[in-house]
């Protein structure tokens, strides 16, 4: 029997990825690929990734936004600018994957969004993350994890006893599984360019996400009353 292993390397070395999202959702994605061995490259605006700003600094770095951007190349490109969307332009016809979480319609606004950057590059596996999705009466809304949390009932079910004030969770976990379904959805659509040639758009909504995960967060509620009929 053949018992030879893989020796150091990862799954997905070769693979280009260029992440133009920002906070947590899109980065943690970005990260997972990287994790495994892509090539990501972080486009971030002049001023920096605003993820940067959220948690606990140290010195000039925010612990947060390294969990989610370790392994990755840094590149500040204004997007703002022809030459910049140009730099962007030239990065996707030799990627594999572009992240972003923009409200839907920006990425039009700057003339790459999937017509445009599928037309550079028919092998390109877009992934689009956004609150509410990129259709719908609600796809211009703002969001954000207390949002996402609360809608879907989340936070409703997070009360220390019955009666008291319900709360919000303490990490961004809508952020968090939305980043994992996310590269799921990515690792699939890149199997099945292997098989078609052709790459695809990802219409990643994180109140789709959450609402497939939060069965697994406890309903501190239920468990309260369960104690104390106990």
């Amino acid at each position: 029997m053949n018992d030879e292993r893989a020796g150091d390397e990862l799954p997905y070395e070769g693979l280009r990825v260029v992440d133009l999202s920002q906070g947590v959702a899109g980065p943690h994605c970005g990260m997972l690929l990287a994790l495994y061995g892509a090539d990501v490259v972080k486009v971030e605006p002049p001023e920096g990734d605003w993820g940067r700003g959220i948690g606990r600094r140290h010195g000039d770095f925010s612990a947060y936004n390294a969990a989610f951007n370790r392994g990755k190349r840094s590149l500040a490109v204004d997007l703002k600018q022809s030459k910049g969307r140009e730099v962007v332009a030239t990065l996707v016809t030799r990627a594999d994957v572009v992240v972003e979480n923009n409200r839907p319609g920006v990425m039009a606004r700057f003339g790459l969004d999937w017509p445009e950057l599928s037309a550079i590059n028919p092998r390109l596996v877009m992934l689009s993350i956004s609150g509410f999705g990129q259709e719908g009466p609600e796809r211009d809304r703002a969001s954000y994890a207390g949002v996402i949390h609360a809608e879907t009932g989340v936070v409703s079910r997070r009360r220390p006893s019955p009666g008291e004030q319900p709360r919000d969770l303490e990490v961004s976990m809508a952020d968090i599984v939305t980043g994992l379904h996310g590269i799921i959805a990515v690792l699939a659509a890149l199997r099945l360019r292997d098989a078609t040639g052709l790459g695809q758009h990802i219409d990643m909504a994180m109140i789709d996400a959450m609402a497939a995960s939060d069965d697994m967060l406890p309903n501190e509620v239920a468990a309260d009353r369960d104690h104390r009929a106990g």
